[in-house]
């Protein structure tokens, strides 16, 4: 049985390597084959068709459920109930709503929608709508955040902008809003919005700085609603019903076992409730449920078999759930805690446990860490040595039980207020570790290097005295000192990154490595933090020799700060330099200036008679081995007639659109001269400013230029100087996401 268990597990986990679901018609012949071969002693096999068949039907469901294309775009009135919790900040309020109708079209399921300067919205509520509805999409960068495998995960059909509404019902039943509402206007040191998200899994209320705090010193896990948690609940509750049986205090006619784990589980039920009974706590209480099980019934079955008996459960219920990096991480580090500690010969003392435990997980969980882009956090066994009880036993407890107790006056304010101020001592304690040693982003590793550190890993975990143990630490340490991966000589590696409506370019040679332009940044929404920042660090840049800024507007200077902040900038040249912040020490951009770095030349322009920020941009020409890319930033046609006057205006081989392929830029005598061979656009889909505009595209077209653009092709790598085909992150195939258009 076990090893159709793991045949199960195999089928329903390997959906999310898929680079394509298959056809419809092969999955119901494969389910049936699977039943057919379940009285054979081939049943691993099938228990392996079955699992994948149920999990390939389940995401082409999901699939099916996303915005029809013609909608794509489009605003529509509908009407819908509000799920979940609304979530605002910085002058936006998103919400997710459940089962809109409109008059004529069929929609999906569940949308996710944001109102800008919107009004307060409630859990529960019914409203109509005016919605500019967008299918799943998100920006696709080197192994970052893939928001569209988020949205699936969560079966989200589709997104939109509210451009106007009315409430038609108010809240009915919406419980844990107002209780929310209520938790966040208790004085709990400023520390309200930490008790949202340990009671009700609702993070909206920690701030941006918050969050990468925890980041830094590997504690967000105790900041959401966990296995940890809800399993110390449970625990809570059990070892209380037995301490009374124990002392005589528990009714003799009732037997203690089975009340003590129908109570646990009633515990942590009514917690996952509470937080709202998402994927991740969904996948908390199924385990806790088959702990008890195991605990009341098949005490014989070993530690193994209730996880593996969590992992079939879950995934059967949502195949989904495997597309989230929680998931893997949770169930990751639970399998790790179990081989750690099952089975070992002598006892540790409790102290040896507890900081092993945090140790061992901190190396396990390394390689899956390194597989799925997320950042390292070096000072997280450290953290999480006094996090981890803070939080169980000092912060948790007295927050449950003062929002149980919230209608008693003052009584329940006190409780929040005592856990508040106890958070708040946590968090200045984790400011002070965060500033010793913020986490670590690992370089992009070949897959040989990866396995390597799975093997050392694998090594660390074992007993002490185990043969060859040691060699886990060398194994496991190249992962810090990769062999570096050199751009050639007389070469330059460039990346479009994938920004939305902006621009950022990354361009390295051998020894050297700039940054054009830095994205947008709006309100807390940085992409100079969440997207070039991690790309840089994937890119095993730790220093930039020059950035620089076209121009001073948001979308390619809103990400400098970031950038600034998070690793050192040698030289900030920009096109606007007294148009910036002060603390970037911008310097002008100067026509004629010119260098070389490992063999590229590097040649800027900038044109002197300049009227307005656009046309001000500091274009860059960028020669390697003969090859040509040309970065024109913003301007528009005056500008290039000037440009074209200049030494620089020779023909090239790469162009990026100037200003993201406006009506106002691209003319006719820029690509007769310029001849290129093919243009780079970098804009967001469905902009509000209509770019490319479709005369240009139709210009490029008539002139034989191939069209790479971010929006249908994500990130892009260009080896310039080697006159080879430019490399599209979409290339990477995954089931949800569309193939990349064809140049």
């Amino acid at each position: 049985m076990r090893t159709g268990m793991l045949g199960l597990a195999a089928g329903l986990l390997a959906l999310g390597f898929l680079p394509a679901l298959p056809p419809a018609w092969w999955l119901w012949p494969m389910g049936i084959l699977a039943l057919m071969m379940l009285p054979f002693r081939t049943h691993p096999v099938a228990f392996f068709l079955f699992g994948l068949a149920w999990a390939c039907t389940c995401a082409q469901w999901a699939l099916d459920d996303r915005l029809a294309s013609r909608l794509d775009g489009q605003t529509r009135w509908l009407e819908g109930r509000v799920v979940g919790l609304p979530e605002s900040g910085t002058g936006v309020v998103r919400f997710e709503v459940q089962d809109a109708q409109a008059r004529r079209d069929r929609l999906p399921r569940r949308m996710r929608l944001s109102w800008r300067d919107g009004p307060q919205v409630r859990s529960g509520e019914r409203w109509r709508l005016a919605v500019t509805l967008r299918r799943p999409a998100g920006l696709l960068n080197l192994q970052g955040f893939d928001y569209e495998a988020w949205l699936l995960a969560r079966r989200i059909g589709a997104t939109g902008t509210i451009k106007d509404g009315q409430l038609l019902a108010a809240a009915r039943g919406a419980w844990r809003d107002g209780l929310r509402q209520r938790l966040l206007a208790v004085e709990a040191h400023g520390r309200a919005g930490g008790l949202a998200a340990l009671v009700m899994g609702d993070g909206s209320g920690l701030a941006r700085e918050d969050w990468q705090l925890l980041q830094d010193t590997g504690t967000v896990h105790l900041m959401v609603i966990s296995g940890q948690h809800i399993s110390l609940l449970a625990g809570v509750v059990y070892l209380a019903v037995a301490g009374l049986a124990r002392h005589g205090a528990w009714p003799e006619r009732w037997p203690w076992l089975p009340w003590a784990c129908a109570l646990a589980f009633l515990a942590a039920l009514g917690y996952g409730l509470l937080a709202g009974f998402d994927v991740p706590v969904q996948r908390s209480c199924v385990m806790v449920a088959l702990v008890l099980l195991w605990r009341l019934r098949f005490r014989h079955l070993g530690t193994w078999w209730p996880l593996l008996l969590a992992l079939d459960a879950v995934l059967l219920f949502e195949p989904l759930a495997s597309l989230q990096p929680g998931f893997w991480l949770s169930f990751a580090a639970v399998a790790i805690l179990v081989f750690t500690f099952a089975g070992r010969l002598g006892t540790w003392r409790w102290w040896q446990s507890w900081s092993r435990a945090q140790w061992l997980v901190a190396i396990g969980l390394l390689p899956s860490l390194l597989a799925l882009g997320l950042p390292i956090s070096l000072s997280g066994p450290v953290a999480n040595l006094l996090a981890v009880p803070w939080i169980s036993f000092l912060v948790l407890p007295p927050a449950l039980l003062g929002c149980l107790l919230l209608p008693v006056p003052y009584l329940g304010e006190g409780m929040l207020w005592l856990a508040g101020g106890l958070l708040d001592g946590l968090f200045r304690w984790l400011e002070v570790v965060a500033r010793w040693s913020p986490a670590w982003m690992a370089p992009l590793l070949p897959w040989w290097l990866w396995v390597l550190s799975c093997l050392g890993a694998g090594l660390l975990l074992l007993p002490a005295g185990t043969p060859l143990r040691i060699f886990g630490w060398p194994l496991l340490l190249l992962v810090a000192w990769p062999p570096p991966q050199r751009v050639p000589y007389g070469q330059a590696e460039v990346w479009q990154l994938d920004v939305g409506q902006g621009l950022s370019f990354i361009l390295r040679t051998r020894e050297r490595a700039m940054l054009y332009d830095a994205g947008a940044r709006s309100g807390d929404f940085d992409l100079g933090e969440r997207v070039v920042v991690p790309t840089l660090h994937r890119l095993a840049i730790r220093q930039l020799d020059l950035m620089l800024l076209s121009h001073a507007d948001n979308d390619h200077a809103g990400g400098a700060l970031a950038v600034q902040r998070a690793l050192p900038v040698h030289l900030v040249r920009s096109g606007e330099p007294r148009e910036l912040p002060a603390a970037l020490q911008a310097t002008p951009c100067e026509s004629g200036v010119s260098w070389q770095w490992d063999g590229v030349r590097f040649s800027q322009w900038q044109w002197a008679q300049a009227r307005d920020g656009n046309q001000a941009s500091c274009v860059l020409l960028v020669e390697a081995n003969g090859e040509r890319l040309l970065l024109t930033g913003d301007i528009d046609v005056q500008a290039e007639r000037a440009f074209l006057d200049s030494p620089l205006g020779v023909p090239v081989h790469w162009l990026q659109a100037p200003h993201h392929g406006s009506r106002t830029s691209s003319s006719r005598a820029l690509l007769q001269r310029l001849a290129p061979g093919a243009v780079l656009i970098s804009r967001g889909r469905g902009n509000a400013y209509g770019h490319p505009h479709p005369q240009v595209v139709a210009r490029y077209r008539r002139q034989g230029v191939i069209i790479y653009d971010s929006a249908e092709q994500g990130a892009l790598k260009l080896q310039l100087g080697a006159f080879s085909k430019p490399y599209s992150v979409r290339e990477q195939r995954r089931f949800w996401r569309a193939p990349p258009a064809m140049p």
